[in-house]
């Protein structure tokens, strides 16, 4: 009988093939090997499954779906591992020792293991790090402040991870990550504290950046109530123009 993987890798894709090769190398060349990659592909009309071909121990399924949260519902579906990490095209690890970094964590049962990232072009050169920083313990509340850990940096115990809501469109990840901490024992919760993956600053919230905040505001309101998300808001506004000025 198969040995379980520790890790499930998944990997979103459509019409990738210009950003797909750096995250199939970053995973390629990792130091840890016991983890499984899967690739959920849109039945994409490029060259991305055949570039992800190349990588035999790759698992792939392609074919139609309703957008990014319904393949990564179909990714958890799919996923054999006992923690789901979540590392999109264009996405990478930031350097080869990020996997085992994460396993020795995972090794202990811990619920959620976290870390830093940094933002890169599509050259590859580093723009700077997320103006949100991993907090040092991760707790249901952390996250009525915002996304303080990228979704790419946020491992998660099968175990305790719903799939997506599908009901958003643009940050059903933000949803996705408070439900996995209200399913999670703030003990079992570890930073890393580390840059733990190079995130390319192209994605689908990239590119719609409003809705995406609107539909956040919902999220919080949902989970935080309307009061405590209008004063963290004002805040954010505060925050913002600071690192303008800055």
């Amino acid at each position: 009988m198969e040995k379980q993987p520790l890790i499930s890798i998944i990997t979103i894709t459509f019409n990738a093939a210009r950003t797909i090769t750096p995250t199939l190398l970053s995973i390629a060349g990792q130091t840890f090997r016991e983890f499984e990659h899967i690739i959920v592909d849109g039945a994409s009309g490029d060259e991305t499954l055949s570039i992800a071909r190349r990588f035999p121990d790759t698992r792939i399924l392609s074919e139609k779906d309703s957008g990014l949260y319904d393949a990564m519902n179909k990714g958890i579906r799919l996923a054999r591992g006992k923690y789901l990490l979540f590392l999109n095209s264009g996405d990478a690890f930031h350097s080869k020792d990020v996997l085992s970094a994460y396993a020795s964590r995972a090794e202990r049962g811990d619920d959620i293991i976290y870390a830093d990232t940094v933002i890169v072009d599509s050259a590859r050169h580093i723009i700077g790090r997320r103006h949100l920083t991993a907090p040092a313990s991760l707790t249901f509340r952390s996250f009525a402040k915002g996304m303080l850990v990228c979704h790419q940096a946020f491992m998660v115990r099968r175990e305790i991870a719903p799939d997506y809501d599908l009901r958003y469109r643009f940050s059903a990840d933000y949803d996705w990550t408070v439900r996995c901490i209200k399913n999670s024992d703030p003990r079992k919760c570890t930073n890393l504290d580390m840059i733990a993956i190079d995130y390319l600053s192209d994605g689908l919230t990239d590119k719609n950046k409003l809705r995406s905040l609107r539909e956040r505001y919902r999220i919080m309101t949902r989970h935080y109530g309307a009061a405590r998300t209008l004063a963290n808001h004002v805040g954010f506004i505060f925050r913002a123009i600071g690192r303008r000025l800055r």
